[in-house]
């Protein structure tokens, strides 16, 4: 009953930083190939042609029979046939003292191929290519990978604001409690469980037992700019039937009807999500022994409208092995 009231909250655009576990709005892609320019896998020598190569100075366009000094992931020079990598070659003076490259010992045979060691440009992802679907949840890996390609932040849909209304005359905050007393063992706990589950927690308030209490609490709510307003409202306590129990007469009188599912567990046992067609906000209530449960598991539910996923998802590995 929870998610037939809830609808997707707006996208809006979050640096790369504050990403992580939220709802991908719009799909990552590439604005140019990745890698965007070719490289080498390995230190050694970019070399054109067959060897001996004569050594030039790096960053230049490589003639034939030449080489040039090249690290892991330095831009490949223009005219490169591949990499030798270090452990595969020698360099020396020839006769006339011109540095000069030629194969070491340990090279393998046929080394160097063409095209060895050379990450060319677009190998992973070419220009336009879509990295990351919209309705992912973002992990590590996802933001690492955008931040590659050059994005600075993304869009990601917005996550539930949360007010709590913490109900009951009979409740303290400190201390022990005394004959006809308990104690609040939600409020200092609700704020953390609703961030875990992807709410934003916008602040809670404690109210007693009387109808104007309730009524004023509530109008409170859904008087705010638009930018204050909670999308969820959770109380704890109300929905029975005794004289200080105003739930359902305070929603009733905002415009709102009560829709009730019996849980079967301890006292009241009757959650009510009220729903107001012509309201952006969602109160739930919940009595007071069941409101952590009821309160986790119910806002779980709705923000599974507030943040759409899609499904199955793809893994988005972070590193890329190279001979």
């Amino acid at each position: 009953m929870a998610f037939e009231c809830a609808a997707p909250i707006r996208a809006l655009p979050v640096p790369l930083a504050e990403s992580i576990g939220r709802t991908l709005a719009r799909a990552v892609t590439t604005s140019q190939d990745l890698p965007h320019y070719a490289s080498s896998a390995m230190d050694g020598w970019a070399v054109s042609g067959s060897g001996p190569w004569t050594l030039v100075k790096p960053g230049q366009p490589l003639a034939p029979h030449r080489a040039s000094p090249i690290a892991t992931g330095g831009v490949v020079p223009a005219g490169t046939d591949a990499v030798l990598r270090r452990e595969s070659g020698r360099t020396s003076d020839d006769m006339a003292g011109v540095p000069t490259l030629t194969l070491g010992s340990e090279a393998r045979p046929g080394e160097p191929r063409s095209g060895q060691h050379i990450r060319q440009a677009g190998e992973e992802a070419a220009a336009g290519e879509m990295l990351i679907p919209a309705g992912t949840v973002l992990n590590p890996a996802h933001i690492a990978l955008a931040a590659i390609v050059g994005h600075d932040e993304l869009h990601v849909f917005g996550k539930p604001r949360v007010t709590i209304l913490l109900t009951g005359a009979e409740v303290v905050t400190s201390g022990l409690p005394g004959p006809g007393q308990v104690r609040d063992a939600f409020g200092p706990q609700l704020g953390a469980v609703l961030a875990m589950l992807g709410g934003v927690p916008a602040g809670q308030r404690r109210i007693g037992d009387s109808y104007h209490e309730w009524l004023a609490a509530l109008s409170d709510t859904g008087s705010r700019r638009p930018v204050e307003r909670p999308d969820v409202v959770i109380t704890t306590g109300g929905t029975g039937r005794s004289g200080t129990d105003h739930f359902r007469n305070a929603t009733a009188a905002l415009g709102g009807g009560a829709s009730q599912r019996r849980a079967g567990r301890g006292p009241g046992s009757r959650p009510a999500a009220p729903v107001d067609p012509n309201a952006d906000r969602r109160i739930g209530g919940k009595p007071p022994v069941q409101c952590l449960c009821a309160s986790g598991l119910g806002f779980r539910e709705t923000r599974g409208k507030f943040q759409p996923l899609v499904s199955p998802q793809k893994d988005v590995g972070m590193a890329h092995g190279h001979d």
